[in-house]
């Protein structure tokens, strides 16, 4: 990066956090914890027309552009958890089987390490669970 670009990146930033501050002083405090149950899980033609085919380049669907994603934000570790949940719950709904995601988990233990893996497969364990619970 460029220190022109950093600098831009770090005015939005700035920026964000004071809007934050206006909107609501309280958010400054706000755990990411439990965020991804504030959004619904969209329907799988919303992820299509999302994720897939209608705003995005042609090659990907939306269960594999969820499925990558799932692996980019294992690699990211901890820091990534409400971000992880709400991406495994729409790859379900896009299609994706619980064995996919647990597999695209496991093979991000190469690049992410194994706490990483491990983190993001109790992560989805826990929405499988969810999402079972919700169904039955």
């Amino acid at each position: 990066m460029n220190e022109p670009y950093t600098k831009m990146l770090q005015q939005m930033m700035e920026s964000s956090q004071e809007m934050m501050r206006a909107f609501n002083p309280a958010l400054e405090q706000m755990k990411a914890v439990g965020l991804d149950k504030m959004f619904p899980t969209m329907s799988k033609d919303m992820m299509e027309m999302w994720f897939g085919r209608t705003f995005n380049r042609e090659g990907l669907d939306a269960k594999t552009r969820l499925l990558v994603t799932i692996a980019a934000l294992t690699v990211l570790g901890a820091q990534a958890e409400p971000q992880l949940k709400m991406t495994v719950r729409h790859a379900l709904e896009a299609g994706a089987t619980q064995r996919e995601i647990a597999e695209v988990i496991w093979q991000m233990s190469m690049f992410g390490g194994l706490p990483a893996m491990q983190k993001a497969l109790e992560l989805a364990q826990a929405v499988f669970a969810e999402v079972e619970e919700k169904d039955a």
